[in-house]
């Protein structure tokens, strides 16, 4: 027995996809930077050593003075001498003239007058000891530096960014469709049949 059939074909639509992918593109420069580095400053000041040495005394005791030395001693021996001899004879005034004493110092007076005065020698070294007179100054240095800091300029650059947005691209690749088929069915009618 042939029963009525009724036949669905059907056919999905597709649909075609076509991505394009989106487009990052970034570029970055270095950063521009100059380094200046200035020299330390360095001052140095010296002052020299100073040796003296001072021969006048040593050239004294040999007897070689200068003139203005030679002449200023002498001036003092001679006013020494001149205040020695008053001094001497106002003694020997005041001795004569002392005449309740009942004394003759006149003699006494000529005999020291008459003599002259003992020569005293003993080794001695010439020049002297210690005539020469030396003085040192030592050097001295004074060291002033200065220590320059380091100049860093630093410029950054932006990136470059270019972006391309990505896309969707749809398209219907097949159509949708539905196919009906008919097996065994029949119209039946008074006194009439037919096959659909």
């Amino acid at each position: 027995m042939n029963f009525p059939q009724i036949r669905l074909e059907s056919q999905y639509a597709k649909l075609q996809l076509k991505t394009n992918h989106a487009k990052l593109d970034i570029q970055s420069k270095p950063a521009d930077m100059t380094i200046e580095q200035p020299k330390a400053e360095l001052h140095i000041e010296r002052t020299p050593s100073k040796l003296s040495i001072d021969q006048t005394e040593a050239w004294a005791d040999m007897d070689l003075k200068h003139i203005s030395r030679r002449i200023s001693e002498e001036a003092q021996k001679g006013k020494s001498d001149v205040l020695a001899g008053i001094a001497r004879r106002a003694q020997e005034g005041n001795d004569i003239m002392k005449i309740e004493n009942k004394s003759n110092p006149m003699p006494q007076h000529a005999k020291v007058n008459s003599q002259k005065p003992w020569k005293e020698f003993n080794i001695g070294w010439i020049p002297s000891h210690f005539s020469v007179k030396t003085s040192y100054t030592p050097s001295k240095v004074e060291i002033d530096w200065k220590v320059n800091k380091p100049i860093i300029n630093v410029q950054t650059n932006k990136p470059i960014v270019e972006y391309t947005p990505g896309n969707v691209d749809i398209e219907l690749a097949q159509r949708e469709s539905l196919k009906i088929d008919f097996v065994n069915l029949k119209h039946v009618g008074i006194n009439y049949e037919q096959e659909i």
